[in-house]
């Protein structure tokens, strides 16, 4: 699939790390590093902007070794990029830990996966169909 992009940031193209890779990192596009006190969240540059085909999202997930090591993360997890949008890609960063952390220039700071999305359309009924679980939810098994 070719996607459109246009990169205003001083850094390379998202790239797949690995060939099996489901996620492309993103780098923070920064001037100057931020210090990303405990429980402190920021909202980071990329410096990339995207043209999705209609019928498709990008998610921006966390990085497993940001999260961690560090205990940073992102809110608004997973979050979507529509393929109507051509605004800037920024990244909500959280820091989780007691310890401050510093944002970097180029830093991987999330990973971009893009995912095909299906339209729905409502049925509107009076009854839905018995299952075994039903309405069982939220440690229904005894297993919280």
């Amino acid at each position: 699939m070719i996607i459109k992009i246009v990169n205003a940031s001083k850094h390379a193209l998202p790239a797949y790390e690995t060939g099996a890779s489901a996620g492309m990192d993103l780098r923070a596009n920064l001037e100057i590093p931020v210090v990303l006190k405990s429980l402190e969240r920021y909202l980071v540059p990329t410096g990339l902007f995207i043209e999705l085909p209609e019928g498709f999202e990008a998610q921006i997930r966390p990085r497993s070794g940001l999260a961690i090591k560090n205990g940073i993360t992102l809110l608004n997890t997973p979050g979507t990029i529509d393929a109507d949008y051509r605004g800037e890609i920024k990244i909500i960063m959280v820091n989780l830990s007691h310890d401050d952390f510093t944002i970097n220039d180029g830093e991987r700071i999330a990973q971009m996966v893009i995912s095909r999305v299906e339209k729905a359309e409502w049925q509107e009924v009076e009854v839905l169909e018995e299952t075994r679980r039903g309405a069982g939810g939220f440690g229904h098994t005894g297993n919280l």
